[in-house]
């Protein structure tokens, strides 16, 4: 199968923190495969602006080595290096102050499409918004990119968003998640809702429960300090894990319009129910093998922040009431590996004894490492002898199906493109931000009120034993964490 390249128009793509780790590792290599496949135009321009004071030519050797080291086959491509590096451009910028801002102004072009990706810390992100606005920069026109986290709790994420809608209009904000730009999940809609085969069986009186896995095998070393004011829950669980259970959840927007998509994602998080602290499950790696546990990474010997986090979620309307959905996401886990389990219910009546007891159909959705999906079924065992039993899998890799497009692009090539075509289907909207914080917080306040202690679980692990109960209760399993 061949992909379909559908060139943008002309734009001025401003990067601040342009020198920064996620700017090397991400965006500018995925801007670079979009340049090779010919989507971005040849008028298109990258603006980096940092704080940093360095020569124009440094800068391009920065982006010349992180091309080589981050972005596939770079060096192969002498060629197209040099040409997409003619692109770039460089401006020193003090996102507090004065300087540099005239500056950028005069490379900005009035006719092309204008973008702003703020790949910074978020408390920088009001500073920013600000001196665009106040410097004439932000046209109506003109698109603004934020990252992760979007605040620590609901009154930051309203103060976070109040500083943005100041200098933009809501329809201007792009709340990157890269989770949403995945293959994977992007299909999660089109399995549902172009196929009449799914949607007539996705609700409770068909499917018995969803499992939703995160799974890295690494732990915090390197940023434990940092990590350790989030945790999963907000690390996770609040952006990256949400937005899987709303796409897996959601009722058929009438049209795939942006505001359409968003409104019944944000029904969902609306109606989620609270949860209990029995259907919790929190833990922390421990050390093993020489290597340090998460307090050691972490600097903290006392710090009750959560490194794995499972949750038994239920969803209180018509379509999922009685269907539970089961969260599980942590560090040094057995494996990375991340998917979406949607298990049905067994026939009414089995005429097959040995099946007693047996779950034989799911649906999984493989985001990573493979991604692709399986659908688990039951047939006859071959050969006489009677009716026997056995199940297995149809498996659909997006790699070996769809061919090397599909294994090659990654989640913010696809996300900075819909931002330069104006397409916020992908991105949250600040309700749908602001809902989910409604829901987590209560949850986070009780662990702090009550100071709740993570239990312990052996690195390389599937996390706690705690987590085993939340569906040994409900007479289910985990599915096995497989590399």
């Amino acid at each position: 199968m061949v992909s379909r390249v559908i060139p943008v128009d002309p734009f001025d793509l401003v990067i601040f923190g342009a020198t920064g780790d996620l700017a090397r590792r991400k965006i500018i290599p995925g801007l670079f495969h979009r340049f090779v496949v010919g989507q971005m135009p040849p008028e298109a321009r990258i603006i980096g602006a940092a704080r940093t004071e360095t020569t124009y030519e440094a800068f391009i050797q920065l982006i010349r080595d992180s091309l080589e080291e981050f972005a596939p086959k770079a060096a192969e491509q002498g060629r197209e290096i040099s040409a997409f590096l003619k692109t770039l451009h460089y401006v020193c910028v003090d996102a507090t102050g004065d300087t540099g801002w005239r500056e950028l102004g005069q490379i900005l072009r009035p006719n092309a499409v204008r973008a702003f990706y703020l790949s910074v810390s978020p408390t920088l992100f009001g500073s920013i918004a600000s001196n665009l606005s106040a410097h004439g920069l932000a046209t109506p026109e003109s698109r603004i990119v934020v990252e992760k986290p979007f605040g620590r709790d609901l009154a930051s994420a309203k103060a976070l968003n109040a500083d943005l809608r100041r200098g933009f209009d809501e329809s201007q904000i792009y709340r990157i998640d890269h989770y949403l730009g995945k293959e994977t999940v992007q299909n999660l809609m089109v399995l549902r809702f172009a196929n009449s085969l799914w949607e007539p069986l996705w609700n409770s009186t068909h499917i018995d429960h969803v499992q939703i896995t995160v799974a890295e095998s690494l732990g915090v070393e390197g940023r434990g300090e940092y990590y350790d004011r989030s945790g999963a829950m907000r690390d996770m669980v609040q952006n990256h894990l949400m937005q899987l259970l709303c796409l897996t959840a959601m009722e058929p927007p009438a049209r795939l319009r942006p505001d359409a998509v968003r409104d019944e994602k944000v029904k969902v998080i609306e109606a989620l129910d609270p949860v209990e602290p029995a259907s919790i499950a929190r833990g922390q790696y421990r050390a093993a093998n020489g290597d340090g546990g998460y307090r050691d990474h972490a600097g903290d010997p006392q710090t009750l922040t959560e490194s794995f986090i499972a949750m038994k979620v239920n969803i209180g309307n018509w379509r999922w009431a009685g269907t539970p959905f089961y969260l599980r996401t942590g560090k040094k886990l057995r494996a990375r590996t991340s998917e979406i389990a949607i298990t049905f219910r067994d026939p009414p009546h089995m005429i097959f004894p040995k099946m007693d007891g047996r779950r034989g159909n799911a649906l999984i959705i493989r985001l990573q490492p493979d991604e692709g999906i399986t659908l688990r079924t039951t047939i006859k065992e071959p050969g006489p002898g009677g009716m026997r039993v056995a199940e297995v899998s149809l498996d659909m890799t997006f790699a070996e199906a769809l061919g090397s497009h599909a294994e090659t692009q990654d989640a913010y090539e696809r996300l900075v493109m819909d931002v330069i075509r104006g397409d916020q289907t992908l991105f949250m909207r600040g309700d749908e931000v602001e809902a989910a914080w409604a829901w987590v917080d209560p949850i986070i306040r009780r662990w702090e009120e009550y100071r709740d202690v993570p239990a312990p679980y052996d690195a390389g692990s599937a996390g706690p034993e705690d987590a085993l109960m939340l569906l040994h209760r409900d007479g289910r399993r985990w599915r096995e964490i497989q590399p």
